[in-house]
């Protein structure tokens, strides 16, 4: 068996979605593909129904249309059977995936940034047969839906074939909403990252100080809300809204800048550094793009444009996804001053972001 028929199928498609396409695209029989997998015939049988139950759902199919072409362009390698075998081995899912597909690294880092704004109140990914890609929107209250987050098409159908999506009213605009699959996938991926963040491969240990209190962790906002949009939802006293939406848009597109400049990344890079040195050496055009490095020296330029104190709290909430408590007892601020503190850097950030012009605007 030759390396590159092993490399035929991305290391995260799914067994079941293995087992389908050996069974309908390379015609292994099921009995086959139960003894080289280990299972039952009867589970490999249910698998193999389930997925073509599942090619109702447009996402699915065509991720196993695109799938199925490269198994069907393979075919010339080898024989049915010695494909069918190929698939249903097991490789590194680390490991770098053939040059034009999408690779287990970059699934997810780009997981990570669209199931966290779909656990959002009211997000949804949606997505047409004449659409390039994919949107995340997400209805605030006020009647007007925001566009969070712009998703491949390619991530999109990943997402979908791996239940971590799913979509109840099929249409000519099909809208998915994240699954309890997609939720608990996301769950084991920010803990990973924190782990790693902090050194750790295993779950970290907590240890107990001298008064005997846990050692405080790195905090996590709700998965349903940011601190922005909780914020939001306060009256002024004068009855209007505490932060009007186009403040909002300001920090989701300090977010959105933050979470792309972290896709790809080896290092994480340490912002809280980066403040403690801000210098005032102007403010430049953001540069374009949807790469890491171009997203990065977006976020710079809006942290150095808003300075120490104010980039403080807007990393902090818009960003880290911090508390207003949090940040202001990180801070050393009186109890309540944060709020008032977050809506000034938010003016000035959606002043920064209006001088940029067109490319200020959310990319999503």
């Amino acid at each position: 068996m030759s390396k590159s028929m092993m490399q035929t199928e991305p290391s995260w498609v799914p067994e079941a979605a293995l087992h389908y396409l050996a069974h309908i695209e390379s015609g292994m029989p099921i009995r086959a593909l139960a003894r080289r997998s280990g299972r039952h015939a009867s589970t490999v049988l249910r698998q193999i129904r389930a997925f073509e139950t599942r090619r109702d759902d447009l996402l699915v199919d065509e991720a196993l249309r695109r799938l199925g072409q490269r198994v069907s362009h393979a075919k010339s390698a080898g024989s049915p059977a010695t494909e069918a075998n190929k698939m249903t081995v097991q490789s590194n899912p680390e490991t770098t995936e053939e040059s034009g597909t999408l690779s287990n690294a970059r699934l997810k880092a780009e997981a990570q940034r669209v199931l966290r704004r779909l656990c959002e109140t009211g997000a949804l990914l949606a997505v047409s047969v004449d659409m390039d890609k994919a949107v995340v929107v997400r209805d605030g209250g006020s009647g007007q839906p925001s566009r969070t987050a712009v998703v491949d098409r390619e991530v999109a159908e990943a997402l979908a074939l791996k239940g971590w999506i799913a979509c109840d009213d099929p249409g000519r605009i099909a809208r998915y909403h994240i699954t309890g699959k997609g939720r608990a996938a996301l769950g084991r991926m920010l803990a990973e990252a924190e782990n790693l963040a902090s050194g750790l491969r295993k779950p970290p240990v907590m240890l107990r100080g001298e008064d005997d209190t846990a050692l405080p962790r790195r905090p996590r906002y709700g998965l349903a809300e940011s601190p922005l949009s909780a914020l939001a939802r306060r009256r002024d006293r004068d009855g209007s809204r505490f932060l009007s939406d186009d403040l909002v848009r300001a920090g989701e597109r300090l977010r959105e800048d933050f979470e792309l400049a972290q896709v790809g990344a080896r290092v994480t890079q340490n912002w809280d550094r980066f403040l403690s040195h801000v210098d005032d050496g102007g403010t430049a055009p953001g540069p374009r793009g949807y790469n890491a490095e171009a997203a990065r020296a977006r976020v710079i330029g809006a942290l150095r444009d808003l300075g120490p104190g104010l980039g403080d709290v807007a990393l902090r909430c818009c960003c880290y996804l911090q508390g207003l408590e949090r940040a202001e007892k990180k801070m050393g601020w009186s109890a309540r001053s944060g709020k008032i503190v977050l809506r000034i850097a938010l003016q000035r950030l959606k002043r920064h972001y209006e001088s940029l012009g067109e490319a200020g605007g959310l990319i999503g």
